[in-house]
């Protein structure tokens, strides 16, 4: 997610009160100050943390150079001193709600969220109005799993900020970890079609592709592609897409894209094997399978998978040995008794053939039944 939360210490904060440092000691540490927010706004991190440092060694009580300092500091990933900082001037000052919402922030791209939540709830209740910090504190939400409190928070001020793409992104991830996909994803496209954001078009397609919305995730995954194709497991998906809309060609070369970039990736292997499977290239579909059930041995796709290249290939004992486990696994499934069904007829067991043929019957015409009585077609 983008570094967004990083808040600007600006000239805006005053020293503590009852300072008693000499006029030549405050005018140095003033220009100390200033270069250092100078150099911060110029995105020069390094040269503000020694500006902000010879501050604070001519006047050490300097709320707004700590505060400076550990802004720096948290912007080139000092995270631990970051927070130090942070503290010591919340000590100087503890009702400086912008180096609060700047502890949060640290807390929160170091990983800590504990801490990250307490702060941010207390910044969010001390400016409940405050759009940055909502926002941090709904980040913070969706790392700790907890999206309907995201929901809660940032839901009431989407009316009035709804040009807000960060405010977009989190509620839009949250609505669609909730459940809420047709009010998650609209706004998860806006803010891909606003920002050109790879990452933004690859949670609403992969949602779409989820629902098996396959045409309508297919344009948000070529969109992510064209924008970032090495995303992990973005070409998986585009992928998949084409795979259930029938080009298989298309997929096929996905799929290699896929592995090419990671050879253990175990639904392009898998998807890419059966798709040799259906064009008979059974040399060619083995490794891959094999590989997929190495990855995942308990996959029921995988497992059928092999069993119909061991059927093809007069594997008829391997291929037994799968489906018999795999309908201990998955009784329910009507391909997999189908698939059992055709290797018992092959291997002469025309009674177990017919057996298990019924099974297959009635567990398709009771998924159907089933269907209707749920208003599907």
């Amino acid at each position: 997610m983008r570094a967004y939360y990083f808040l600007l210490i600006t000239m805006g904060f005053h020293a503590a009160a009852g300072q008693t440092a000499k006029p030549a000691v405050q005018a140095g540490a003033g220009e100390f100050l200033r270069a250092g927010v100078a150099a911060q706004q110029h995105g020069d991190n390094r040269s503000a943390i020694e500006d902000f440092r010879k501050a604070l060694a001519l006047q050490p009580k300097m709320v707004e150079a700590r505060a400076g300092l550990g802004v720096a500091l948290a912007a080139t990933g000092q995270f631990d001193e970051a927070i130090e900082q942070d503290l010591q001037a919340l000590a100087v000052a503890p009702d400086k709600t912008a180096v609060r919402m700047n502890l949060a922030t640290a807390y929160f791209k170091k990983g800590d969220l504990a801490n990250a939540r307490a702060e941010g709830e207390a910044v969010h209740a001390a400016a409940p109005a405050d759009l940055a910090a909502a926002v941090l504190l709904g980040s913070v939400y969706i790392k700790m799993d907890r999206e309907a409190e995201a929901v809660d928070l940032l839901f009431p001020m989407e009316k009035s900020h709804e040009s807000n793409l960060d405010l977009e992104y989190v509620l839009g991830f949250s609505l669609i970890q909730t459940g809420r996909d047709k009010e998650g994803v609209p706004r998860m496209e806006k803010v891909a079609q606003a920002r050109h954001s790879a990452s933004a078009y690859v949670i609403a397609g992969a949602t779409h592709l989820h629902k098996g919305e396959m045409e309508t995730a297919l344009i948000d995954l070529d969109a992510a592609m064209s924008l970032d194709p090495k995303i992990p497991g973005l070409a998986t998906m585009a992928g998949q897409a084409r795979y259930a809309m029938h080009d298989m060609a298309a997929a096929a070369a996905a799929f290699q894209l896929a592995l090419r970039a990671n050879p253990t990736d175990p639904t392009a292997n898998l998807d890419l094997g059966a798709i040799r499977l259906k064009e008979g290239d059974y040399k060619n579909a083995r490794p891959l399978l094999e590989l997929a059930l190495q990855l995942q041995p308990k996959d029921p796709l995988g497992r059928i998978e092999m069993a119909k290249l061991d059927v093809v290939t007069e594997r008829y004992a391997e291929a037994e040995t799968m489906l018999e486990d795999l309908v201990k696994d998955e009784p329910n499934w009507a391909d997999a008794h189908w698939e059992l069904a055709l290797v018992y007829t092959e291997l002469k067991r025309p009674s177990d053939g017919r057996r298990e043929r019924m099974i297959a019957q009635e567990l398709r015409a009771k998924a159907l039944d089933d269907s209707k009585d749920h208003g599907n077609p």
